[in-house]
This record gives structure tokens, sequence and C-alpha cells, in this order.
């Protein structure tokens, strides 16, 4: 009976790959999704330059490598990190997002500029506005006052409290891809 279980769960995530090298080969039949294609995926058009910008670091984020393009293997590891992966793998994920500068630390411009991003991308009105929730985040997170988060503050911070890290999850939350790829099974 054991047996049975890891042969449909090794079935159900063949079938799983393979939904997902059908959905990309059709998006981007040459095998590398350029900046654009990513785009268009998502259905992004008409940014601003500051919704431009926050969409090239997501993909600057997913291509790891640094050639520019996001081949088959960096789109598996990007669906898997947003659709399994686990609250520190996405929170390291996340603040690679935020710290736009490379810098190792999360000022508050940057996750004001990611979070305007955001908002501006998903179209859903917020009750705190922009510059008041980072003002919040850095209060609570911020523990030495420095005006920047590094990224121990960020992962102890979030994780230790559950509205932020709801926020956050939220917030950036891919799983329309998931639909995206069943619905071309379908």
């Amino acid at each position: 009976m054991g047996n049975n279980n890891v042969s449909s769960l090794e079935e159900l995530q063949a079938c799983e790959s393979h939904q997902w090298y059908r959905k990309f080969m059709t998006e981007c039949p040459s095998g590398l999704l350029t900046f654009y294609e990513f785009k268009k995926f998502f259905g992004l058009s008409n940014l601003t330059e500051t919704s431009n910008a926050y969409v090239r670091s997501m993909f600057t984020t997913f291509d790891m490598n640094d050639d520019g393009f996001i081949d088959f293997m960096e789109y598996v590891a990007a669906l898997s990190l947003v659709l399994k992966g686990g609250v520190q793998q996405k929170l390291r994920w996340y603040f690679k997002l935020y710290d736009i500068d490379g810098s190792g630390c999360i000022d508050r411009e940057e996750l004001l500029l990611i979070i305007k991003s955001i908002r501006a991308i998903n179209g859903i009105p917020c009750e705190m506005s922009a510059e008041d929730f980072a003002n919040m985040v850095f209060d609570k997170i911020d523990i030495n006052g420095d005006g920047e988060l590094s990224y121990e503050e960020f992962m102890e911070g979030v994780q230790n409290d559950e509205m932020l890290l709801k926020t956050l999850t939220e917030s950036l939350d891919l799983s329309h891809i998931v639909h995206k790829i069943q619905g071309d099974r379908r």
C-alpha cells in the first residue's frame, strides 16, 4: 500500500512537471523567457516606471545565473519556491527582492518602492498607506534603529510577527500561475 502512495506521488509530480514544461514552451518556444515575455506571461502591460522596476527585480531574482533569461530550470525553481517553498525559503526570496541595490540590507526607500509597486500591480486598495506600512515595518523589526533591515532583522522580525508574515505572503502570492497552468490542461 505504501508503494502505491509513492507511485501516485511520483506520477502526480511527473504530471505537474509536464504541465509546467508545456506551459513554459508554449509561452517561450525558444526555451528562454525574456523580460518582455515574463511581463506578458503575468499580463503586465502599461506599467508605471516604478512598477516596471519592481517586475524587473522579480525577473532578476528568478534569473539565477544572471544571463538575462529565465530558462526552464530557473522557471521550475521559481514555481517550486512560490508554490511549495517553506516560510524560510520564501522570506529569503522576499529579502533578495526587497534589497533592490544588493547591499545586503533593506532601507526604508527600497521597502516603500516595493510596497507601492506591488500595490499598483495588484490593484487592491489597502487601508494603510504604503508610507505608514513601511514605517510600521521599520518600527517593529528594525531592532538596532539604524534605518536599515539586515537579513537577520528581516527574517526574525517577520517570522515573529503574524500580521507582517501574512501581509508579505498575501502581497506576493503568485499562485494564480498554478491556475493558469492547470487551466491550459483542461
